[in-house]
């Protein structure tokens, strides 16, 4: 199993589990989550037990709460950022891609610069789409 890391913090964003695309040579990755639940394991019906018949009675101190997460968010632990406007947006990318850039080898940089504003634009397009 491939996992992709941020070369700047070493923080595991995706995987080759998830299924994604490279967009603008690579400069983004376009991963669609999927809603899943999380907790509520009914231990009685996985082992063929009967609750009634066993004594189980209303509550026996176990946490059953079901929570709906983002599949690859939960995965990877992922932190979501508070919502953006454009020129929020823009100040955070400019301040990402001059720590990214350095990173990046040195034949690469000039295709990465111009696909990476191409990537930019296509973010700030669908800024009201993302969570």
């Amino acid at each position: 199993m491939l996992v992709y890391q941020d070369l700047i913090s070493g923080d595991e964003l995706l995987s080759d589990s998830f299924d994604y695309k490279e967009l603008f040579n690579g400069a983004l990755w376009e991963v669609e989550g999927k809603w899943v639940v999380k907790g509520a394991l009914d231990v009685d019906a996985l082992i063929g037990a009967n609750a009634s018949a066993e004594g189980g009675g209303e509550d026996e101190g176990v946490n059953d709460e079901a929570v709906k997460v983002v599949d690859i968010v939960d995965t990877f632990r992922l932190q979501e950022q508070p919502p953006f406007d454009k020129k929020g947006f823009m100040g955070y990318m400019k301040k990402y891609l001059k720590a990214l850039t350095p990173m990046v080898p040195a034949e690469r940089q000039e295709g990465f610069k111009k696909d990476i504003q191409e990537a930019a634009k296509f973010l700030v397009g669908k800024l009201g789409d993302f969570q």
